[in-house]
């Protein structure tokens, strides 16, 4: 009966250990940051997170101009962006990062009305992740292909 529990408990950490080799490689604690190399419509975009204990807890997504003006706080261009595609920066951005948190993984799912940011949001977060994964605290740079 011994010999039995024994085997059986070797098999349950064999079988922990085994799954434990195809788990993704964890994330280094710290700040990380990515965004747009070129301007759309005059925003570039950008994604920061803080990792903690292996784990995204703090997202930052936006965009700003030039001078450093953030986009959800553009209230003229909610007003008329809201009627026009039922969101606004303001709502998607938290959006996003919401399901980045949620998710700790960059398959998040569209927003109608904001797609495009919604792709530039995938691949800000795909470098992120990728900074995150070697302990990289430098600004990662992406090229979009919806950037003008």
């Amino acid at each position: 009966m011994m010999k039995k529990i024994i085997v059986i408990l070797l098999t349950i950490v064999m079988l922990f250990s085994l799954s434990s080799c195809g788990k993704e490689q964890e994330l280094k604690d710290g700040y990380y940051t990515a965004h747009i190399d070129g301007y759309n419509f005059g925003w570039q975009e950008f994604v920061t997170i803080c990792v903690s204990n292996g784990e995204i807890i703090t997202v930052e997504y936006n965009a700003t101009t030039p001078t450093g003006f953030i986009k959800s706080w553009d209230i003229a261009y909610m007003r008329v962006m809201n009627p026009t595609y039922g969101t606004y920066p303001n709502h998607y951005t938290r959006a996003y990062a919401t399901q980045l948190l949620q998710k700790q993984s960059s398959d998040i799912d569209m927003i109608s009305g904001a797609t495009e940011s919604g792709e530039n949001f995938k691949l800000l977060v795909e470098a992120v992740l990728e900074k995150a994964k070697a302990g990289d605290s430098s600004v990662a740079v992406v090229t979009s292909p919806i950037a003008n």
